[in-house]
């Protein structure tokens, strides 16, 4: 009977497949066969199956502890369902319909949320926001409720025996689901098995080895309603702050948010000033005295202008002194973890960049004449995944002055430009959410676009449908960084100028973009953050963030900790240069962070002439100093890099192609190809040249000849590195273009 079915199922599958293990979309119904009528061994050997339809079953429950990991869909309205438990095993569950369910209550619904981590889409609506409620923000308060029936009645026996433990875990969760209240009584029956649940935990806690933790931890959690929210430059003192959140759909955006027609405003490059190779390759650098440089106080003094025009640079022959007695760096002890993310061949061989275009889509006025507008932040499109979220590589936004774009980088033409007089822009981020349609109607990935600046808004944008759907008040101050969680879509961390990075979930949208915004958590830190990272395999554990005054780590762990103000740092990463300070040099100002692979991480620090490579998992593994919480980078290799005293020269990344990139204040871009540190002559103290430096295109100004190299603030590749975009403090997005003859 086995047999019969499962050449059943393979007969009718979608899309065909000679294997039960390759089945993506099944639909019982259309079979003609009842669940009931499948071996729970031939269900678990559905791995890639996505969308399940189980409607119309009659079931009263599933088969329990069924792993199903690729299952993103399921519907199981019209049956019997009881024992909503049964779903737990399905955790990469993100749209569930139990409609015509007639046994189903509110606390079953409550229930799936908690149970199913990433569940967003109940019933054809999107229930994001009360699902992150009931997981974090309901469960902390039953928690400090638990804790407190704890501590007024109930103390660890002495010896601790398993018959002892026993006995009081059972008194312990019995008393804490009798005195426990919180809540309307129509979810009682939730609370009571969520505060069963959390007290076991508790106690399980309380026995198990504990490590060193902080002072305090939190997950601050609360809604983004009249709340006290978080600052890139500083804000004026008379600058009005309005508290209450704003939602705008586009209609009730500022005049012309949004230009959909695709134009190109660019610079002329001239062919002949370009060597054939359209690159230079470099030799090393001699060395020379350290030039004279400000203090970090100095340096402080010009941030709420991110950088004055006026240029402190030395000669590029000038190098510091020799890297002996900085401190040691250490050889990695695998080479290979470099080449760990690629797969393909062309990895392994140095990329031809050429430039392409040279735009001025951020001009004042549209004023070609424009060359003061400095732009901050790019980045591009995420590549389509399995679902069919995110959209084509050749797309990148970029943001600066009052004005954000997105630029198609082949053509060169601005396909959308999205714009707010009085505006300043110094960050923008991509996700993925998902839309409901309504109705019976399965709910879709959609890209969207985050961005804020100056005046604390963050605003979100649905580029594909040209829609400017809403914004929210992220902070008191000017807005400095923006990331989302790149495994959970709906998660967005800001960093502001009044030393704040805040989590958000943002949900998703319905058809009609309404949608709804949620604090989740604030991390206190001591200086301005100008760059947020989360590690590639675990970004919902940790959180790296580089500032003004060095390199801090912070736990984001969500429902592991009691709710209170602030959670504070797990550690902070020293470097080698540090000990290279004095009156005139501080290198603390971090300007420069991304992870190359899962564990390496390239840094840059202001004023120092290297890019450092550390390990992230080495310098982890470290007991931080009880005192400063420091602990000291796992240093694999430095990068030289450009000799300059010019900040917010911000680096990147391109994981896929072992590839790092960094402007200087000349107008080039260092680029990096890092795929072996033994084979590239690794030795300690001795930084790594360039694989090339890309020289300035020098496009031409029309009646004014050749327009001189600008500083690069920010660059970014697409994950292929088919093309690399620089922005500059000039107002100039130069595009970069693969040449792939070569």
């Amino acid at each position: 009977m086995e047999k019969i079915t499962e050449k059943l199922l393979l007969e009718k599958s979608s899309p065909k497949t000679s294997k039960l293990e390759q089945i993506k979309i099944l639909d019982l119904s259309k079979l003609g066969l009842k669940v009931q009528d499948l071996p729970v061994r031939l269900l678990s050997r559905l791995q890639s199956l996505e969308r399940w339809d189980l409607s119309g079953n009659r079931l009263q429950e599933l088969p329990k502890n069924l792993e199903l990991p690729a299952l993103r869909y399921l519907d199981l309205s019209d049956n019997q369902m009881e024992d909503v438990t049964t779903l737990e095993s399905l955790r990469s569950l993100e749209e569930l319909k139990m409609e015509d369910n007639l046994y189903i209550t509110v606390s079953d619904n409550y229930k799936l949320m908690v149970l199913l981590p990433n569940l967003r889409i109940y019933n054809g609506k999107d229930v994001s926001t009360t699902a992150n409620r009931m997981r974090y923000v309901y469960s902390n308060n039953l928690r400090t409720r638990i804790i407190a029936v704890w501590q007024k009645s109930f103390h660890l026996p002495d010896p601790i025996t398993a018959e002892k433990m026993s006995a009081l875990e059972t008194n312990f969760v019995n008393a804490a689901r009798q005195q426990v209240k919180f809540g309307p009584s129509s979810v009682s029956d939730f609370t009571k098995w969520r505060v069963e649940i959390l007290a076991k935990e508790y106690l399980c806690s309380l026995t198990q080895p504990k490590e060193e933790t902080e002072s305090k931890e939190s997950t601050d959690i609360e809604e983004n309603y009249g709340t006290s929210t978080p600052t890139k430059r500083k804000q004026t003192a008379s600058e009005s702050i309005n508290l209450t959140p704003r939602k705008k759909l586009r209609s009730d955006l500022p005049a012309s948010p949004v230009e959909d027609s695709p134009r190109k405003n660019s610079l002329r490059l001239r062919p002949q000033t370009l060597p054939q190779s359209n690159t230079v390759r470099m030799s090393p650098r001699k060395t020379g005295q350290p030039p004279s440089t400000p203090t970090r106080g100095q340096m402080k003094a010009e941030t709420p202008k991110r950088r004055s025009n006026v240029r402190q640079t030395k000669e590029d022959g000038a190098r510091m002194k020799e890297n002996e007695g900085v401190g040691k760096t250490e050889p990695p002890r695998d080479a290979e973890q470099l080449t760990r993310r690629k797969s393909s061949s062309t990895a392994q061989q140095p990329v031809c960049l050429k430039p392409l275009h040279v735009l001025q889509c951020h001009s004042k006025q549209d004023s070609s004449e424009d060359f003061s507008t400095q732009l901050w932040a790019c980045a591009f499109q995420p590549l389509p995944d399995s679902n069919g979220a995110g959209g084509g590589s050749r797309l990148v936004a970029t943001c600066g002055g009052d004005s954000l774009c997105v630029i198609d980088c082949e053509t060169g033409m601005v396909m959308k430009k999205y714009k707010v007089p009085g505006e300043e822009f110094f960050s923008l981020a991509w996700s993925t959410v998902l839309m409901s349609r309504g109705g019976k109607a399965s709910a879709q990935h959609c890209s969207i676009l985050a961005a804020g600046g100056k005046r604390g808004l963050v605003k979100l944008i649905h580029p594909r449908n040209n829609v400017a759907y809403g914004e929210f008040r992220a902070s008191r101050k000017s807005l400095s960084v923006l990331r989302f969680n790149h495994h959970q879509g709906n998660f967005l961390f800001t960093g502001s100028y009044d030393n704040k990075i805040v989590m958000w979930d943002i949900g998703g949208v319905d058809s009609q973009y309404n949608f709804k915004v949620v604090q989740l958590l604030m991390l206190e830190i001591s200086a301005t953050p100008l760059h947020i990272c989360l590690p590639l395999a675990s970004p919902s554990s940790h959180l790296l963030t580089a500032c003004e005054d060095g390199l801090h780590c912070y736990s984001t762990q969500l429902g592991t900790s009691s709710a209170t103000k602030s959670r504070s740092k797990e550690m902070e990463i020293t470097f080698p240069i540090y000990k290279k300070e004095d009156e005139e040099h501080d290198y603390h100002t971090i300007d420069g962070l991304s992870f190359l692979t899962d564990d390496i991480v390239a840094s840059k620090n202001v004023m120092h002439g290297s890019i450092y490579l550390w390990s992230w998992s080495r310098t982890r593994a470290q007991r931080p100093d009880k005192k400063n919480r420091a602990v000291s980078a796992v240093v694999l290799a430095e990068l030289q890099w450009a000799n300059t005293d010019i900040p917010y020269l911000s680096l990147n990344t391109c994981p896929g192609q072992a590839y790092i990139v960094c402007g200087d204040d000349k107008g080039r871009l260092w680029t990096y190809h890092v795929t072996n540190l033994q084979k590239n002559g690794f030795q300690a103290g001795k930084p790594i040249q360039p694989t090339e430096v890309l020289e300035w295109p020098a496009p031409v100004r029309k009646g004014f000849g050749e327009v001189e190299g600008p500083c690069i603030n920010s660059v970014a590749m697409d994950p292929e590195l088919h093309f690399l975009v620089a922005l500059s403090d000039k107002n100039m997005v130069i595009v970069w273009k693969r040449d792939e003859s070569s």
